[in-house]
């Protein structure tokens, strides 16, 4: 399965995701994913490090499904200060590209009051086509 990234010359150029990805397969929906362990223990109070483990989360789902990063055609991020992910962006795209590789695929970034999860700071969502 190859997704294809759509991103018409009639919008902004985008950096770091894509405007919309194209392809064919079964659809997985991947529940949001927090920056918890195993044991539903968040691992650190830091956003880079709950961004990291959030993915890592998300693509746990996506290989159990017979999927790789490649696959993922959209992430929804969820966030509770739009400033510090912004602060902290250099960081969080190295966690990402360590990930992700080249991969961008249609992405939304979205600030929140809260998370369900008391502590939770940033919480990922996917759709990946296999």
């Amino acid at each position: 399965m190859t997704l294809v990234a759509v991103n018409p010359e009639s919008l902004a150029k985008p950096r770091g995701y894509s405007h919309g990805m194209k392809g064919q397969g079964e659809v997985l929906f991947v529940a949001g994913q927090v920056g918890w362990d195993r044991g539903a223990v968040l691992v650190s109070e830091d956003l880079v490090a709950q961004f990291a483990q959030a993915l890592d989360n998300v693509l746990d789902v996506v290989w159990a499904a017979g999927g790789s990063p490649e696959n993922v055609a959209r992430l929804v991020l969820y966030v509770t200060d739009k400033r510090e992910y912004r602060e902290r962006a250099k960081d969080i795209g190295a966690e990402y590209r360590r990930r992700m590789g080249k991969h961008y695929p249609a992405m939304a970034l979205v600030e929140v009051r809260s998370l369900l999860e008391d502590g939770a700071k940033v919480e990922i969502e996917a759709v990946a086509l296999l």
